[in-house]
């Protein structure tokens, strides 16, 4: 795995686990708390899809050096 992209999924990970810490609340969400998991939904979503995009890119590069 290339630097960046486990950059982003070290990224992802610390954002799931504050997902799953806020979730532990034995409160109800306020409602910035639930702004703020939106904002983290929303950033994992787009990290994810940085990742398939790399992950693409590089079998692309693959194939083209391959033929």
């Amino acid at each position: 795995m290339t630097a960046p992209a486990h950059a982003i999924e070290e990224e992802i990970h610390q954002l799931i686990r504050f997902h799953i810490e806020t979730f532990r609340q034995p409160t109800p969400l306020s409602s910035f708390q639930l702004q703020e998991h939106r904002r983290r939904s929303e950033k994992i979503r787009s990290l994810g899809r940085e990742l398939d995009r790399m992950g693409t890119v590089r079998v692309v590069e693959r194939l083209k050096r391959a033929s």
